[in-house]
């Protein structure tokens, strides 16, 4: 890693106003798109974690017509100090007009690319697995060649929730680290392990194994340089080929606190290290997060070329 730190920079500690740095300015949400994007989801009655978490692409990515929809409603069985999605038992409640609404939505924005992400739902046998595998096939049914990415919880490490989504055959099955091993007891909820995040991406690719396995880093939060990449390690090892890397953001003071601003330099060393280290795609940016356009184009091109 002597050439990652030599890159490094010392970064901007938090400040106590909770001013972020000069690198962090984004466009406020507006034009047509946005609108558009942002009228057929609520019309819809559709959730996103661009609004759940708070996400600063909201603009960028609304703007451009795309979104990240959240299925299974906006409340998580699971308690992570870093996430703004709130917590509660949704008493096994499904809403079984959701895979058909989404299909819905999805084909009035006009889109070819569409994120599906979850809420842990501990309250279903199955985790939300079978929902999950009805919305993909309610897209895929409206239309084969969109592309459809599932970036799902750990169901428990349970293979056969893992089996079912990918038996709806979407695109890209994505499940998220979020942090390195030593923190993630601190980060995450108490029943998200880092050795069971990791044993979902081997069963994914061991189970489909030309599907594309995508995973993202949270930095910030007071990793070292070594853990991050022992983390990467430990990602590409378990065949994960596309990887996000992005600052945390505080959402709330009952939140993990900013540890440390990361420069933009380093997150091009980051980048820079991923690709020599054999990723097929990294993007990684203070504003990079798991749901990242710029990756999705990537992508397109990389499952176009299969």
């Amino acid at each position: 890693m002597d050439s990652l730190v030599t890159l490094s920079r010392p970064g901007a500690k938090p400040d106590p106003a909770g001013r972020k740095p000069a690198w962090f300015k984004v466009s406020l949400p507006q034009g047509h798109t946005w609108a558009a994007v942002r009228d057929s989801l609520h019309a819809r009655s559709l959730h996103t974690v661009c609004e759940e978490a708070r996400c600063p692409n909201l603009a960028e990515c609304w703007g451009g017509g795309t979104a990240t929809i959240m299925l299974l409603g906006d409340t998580c069985t699971r308690g992570c100090r870093f996430c703004n999605v709130k917590t509660g038992n949704p008493g096994g409640v499904v809403d079984a007009d959701e895979p058909r609404r989404v299909a819905s939505g999805v084909a009035a924005m006009g889109l070819r690319y569409v994120v599906l992400t979850t809420v842990d739902r501990d309250d279903l046998a199955d985790g939300g697995a079978a929902h999950i595998a009805a919305t993909i096939e309610a897209i895929k049914t409206q239309d084969r060649a969109l592309l459809v990415e599932a970036l799902v919880g750990d169901f428990r490490g349970e293979a056969q929730a893992i089996a079912t989504v990918l038996a709806a055959r979407p695109d890209v099955y994505a499940h998220n680290v979020e942090t390195v091993e030593r923190l993630t007891p601190q980060v995450r909820d108490r029943r998200m392990t880092y050795a069971q995040s990791l044993g979902t991406l081997v069963d994914a690719k061991r189970l489909a194994p030309g599907v594309v396995t995508k995973s993202s880093i949270m930095l910030g939060l007071g990793e070292r340089d070594g853990e991050i990449e022992a983390t990467m390690r430990d990602l590409l090892d378990a065949g994960v080929e596309v990887l996000t890397l992005g600052q945390y953001l505080r959402p709330s003071s009952w939140h993990l606190p900013v540890e440390r601003w990361v420069p933009p330099e380093e997150f091009d060393a980051w980048k820079a290290k991923g690709e020599s280290m054999g990723f097929a795609y990294v993007a990684s940016g203070p504003l990079v997060r798991s749901s990242y356009k710029a990756g999705e184009y990537f992508i397109q091109n990389l499952l176009q070329a299969r």
